[in-house]
């Protein structure tokens, strides 16, 4: 019979939380088995989801991220401002430009807003 691994044991493996794994089975980007009625994965399976993780940062403070797809990117010489289409939300980031260029955003492509922040006051 193989090894399975609870969620919460994947999640403390790959560096993220729970919930995150759970948005990723909604979003069909990882597929757990159910034993007993609990979401678990083959030990086996491991190794493979941790390579496809490896390119990204594997622990993070934020909570808040919008999928979405790049709808406009300008670079100037230094900065790029770079705005992002996630449902209903419209998501502008400015950046530098080498970090725009490191991770290769183009219109059409898709990307993930993480945000974290303690304070946003606009007013008009």
């Amino acid at each position: 019979m193989p090894e399975y691994l609870r969620i919460g044991e994947v999640a403390q493996a790959v560096g993220v939380s729970v919930d995150t794994l759970r948005r990723w089975e909604a979003e069909g980007r990882i597929a757990f088995e159910r034993v007993n009625n609990q979401r678990v994965l083959r030990s086996d399976q491991l190794p493979a989801l941790t390579a496809r993780l490896a390119g990204r940062t594997t622990t993070s403070s934020a909570r808040n991220r919008l999928a979405g797809v790049v709808v406009s990117v300008e670079r100037d010489g230094v900065m790029a401002k770079v705005e992002l289409a996630c449902g209903d939300y419209r998501i502008v980031s400015l950046m530098s430009r080498e970090a725009a260029d490191d991770l290769g955003l183009e219109i059409g492509k898709p990307a993930t807003a993480v945000i974290k922040s303690t304070t946003v006051i606009v007013e008009a």
